[in-house]
């Protein structure tokens, strides 16, 4: 291991598993920085240092000594178990620092946690920010998307450090302050769940070329690299042609045949969910993602409901145009996605005070992440048009996008109904285009339905006020004070 004692690195990095390690490789790489490192368990940090001695990393076998090595202001990014884990290091941390000093936990923690543990670190007098990583382990090594939240102050000096590692797109490092607190966290859990829609989508297209046009994998995989040429174009497009394409060496069946068709998740869109409820933000296609997931998880149910039905729809004859309205549903769905998931970022930095630039955040996904893709660029012009925009499909290039591919978007999703083809996602995101497009909706029926049997109360279109029908009584109308709306 390199000398210990002397305070040699700008940068610290807790808990070496793949994504610190990677990490700590990526800053060491970085003209500039020289990383020290520490992990619980000492083996850890001695076969990182052993493998990459070209790093020159500061390695501790003692989180004194890793606190002894970092200059001041000393800055540490934690990455390590989310939970009783990361409050365990930050509290040590926090004992060991001095004020102005900085923890970074840049692990995928709960918004919520983030919040508690800024509050109570900053009493102390030492900065703390939640970070959200993007890349997985190649972004971690090669150059992530990054989203910290935390304090002004503490930006100042990690901002360089962390645009030294992050991802470039035109120039532009894929890292920015997003706001204070747990705004980073927050961001990041958005993204993630319009990672859960984006692959959903992806992987329902996936479906219907394969039964309704008869579609091999491979042929599948050529539609995909095809369609990774235009506006579809991006990360996930790219690697879903790569699975398409890819042969089993034990079998020699396409790889997609040979995997078990239940799918997990490590619960950021679950959490995206939650909180959007809490929010009241519609956010359909996350949802119907993370349902669908849970669906093909529950085996016990599905062989059995496959068992009591004696027959199924026919695959509908399409022609030939049918994989080009998959293409355009696909589009518009997605569309839909990545609205619903910036409406929920609008709500969240209102609830919690934080100032966020949504162009800014459409920026920064544009390389690094997972959902890393040319159709960003357009969300950015978006908000650089209308920073206030009600929503990104009133924005004219999408509305003109959909628009264009509303009628192949209602052909794909009726063939699947007629085919009994499961099309949670697109399906989805139609409804929800349909609901902001009427100019009227049965909500209305909702409201005298919970005013008669709650008196919850409603309001009339063509008087201003709040009003209850005295429905067990004589059933007239009266004013009322307030509103249970």
């Amino acid at each position: 291991m390199a000398e210990t004692g002397a305070a040699q690195a700008n940068i610290g990095v807790v808990g070496l598993a793949v994504m610190g390690s990677n990490l700590a490789r990526n800053l060491a790489s970085r003209a500039g920085n020289t990383v020290a490192v520490f992990n619980r368990s000492p083996e850890r940090t001695r076969l990182l240092t052993t493998e990459h001695p070209e790093a020159g990393f500061v390695a501790s076998e003692t989180i004194e000594e890793f606190v002894a090595s970092l200059q001041k202001p000393r800055t540490a990014i934690i990455m390590v178990q989310a939970g009783a884990g990361t409050d365990a290091v930050i509290s040590r941390l926090t004992t060991l620092f001095e004020p102005g000093d900085i923890i970074v936990d840049g692990g995928n923690a709960d918004f919520q946690d983030t919040i508690r543990r800024e509050k109570e670190v900053r009493a102390t007098g030492v900065n703390f920010v939640g970070a959200g990583i993007s890349g997985g382990e190649e972004g971690a090594l090669k150059g992530p998307s990054i989203m910290p939240g935390g304090s002004v102050e503490a930006y100042k000096t990690l901002g360089p450090i962390l645009e030294s590692i992050a991802a470039v797109v035109d120039g532009v490092p894929c890292v920015t302050h997003i706001g204070t607190d747990g705004a980073g966290h927050f961001v990041k859990m958005i993204h993630n769940g319009i990672e859960y829609a984006d692959m959903q989508l992806i992987a329902e297209a996936y479906d219907l070329l394969r039964k309704v046009t008869g579609h091999s994998p491979a042929a599948i995989a050529d539609v995909f690299t095809e369609w990774n040429e235009g506006d579809l174009e991006s990360y996930l497009i790219e690697i879903t042609a790569e699975v398409l394409r890819q042969v089993d060496a034990k079998t020699g069946l396409p790889f997609i045949d040979v995997v078990l068709d239940e799918a997990g998740s490590k619960g950021t869109g679950v959490w995206t969910v939650q909180n959007a409820l809490d929010l009241g933000v519609p956010v359909g296609g996350i949802a119907e993602a993370v349902f669908a997931r849970a669906v093909s998880s529950h085996p016990e149910q599905r062989v059995p409901v496959r068992a009591a039905i004696t027959a199924r729809p026919e695959i509908a004859v399409v022609g030939h145009t049918f994989q080009d309205d998959v293409r355009q549903a696909l589009y518009a769905s997605k569309v839909v996605a990545y609205a619903q998931g910036f409406d929920a970022i609008i709500a969240g930095a209102k609830k919690y005070g934080w100032t966020v630039d949504k162009g800014a955040i459409a920026t920064i996904w544009r390389g690094g992440c997972i959902i890393r893709a040319q159709f960003l660029n357009r969300i950015v012009d978006a908000y650089a048009n209308d920073p206030s925009i009600a929503s990104l499909l009133a924005d004219p290039y999408f509305a003109q996008a959909v628009a264009d591919g509303e009628s192949a978007w209602r052909r794909v999703v009726s063939t699947a109904a007629l085919s009994g083809i499961p099309v949670p996602g697109f399906a989805s995101a139609l409804s929800y285009f349909d609901s902001l497009a009427s100019e009227r909706l049965p909500a209305a029926l909702v409201q005298g339905q919970r005013d008669f049997f709650g008196a919850h109360t409603y309001k009339r279109v063509d008087m201003p006020g709040t009003f209850h029908t005295l429905w067990s009584g004589d059933r007239s109308e009266i004013e009322t004070e307030g509103s249970s709306l």
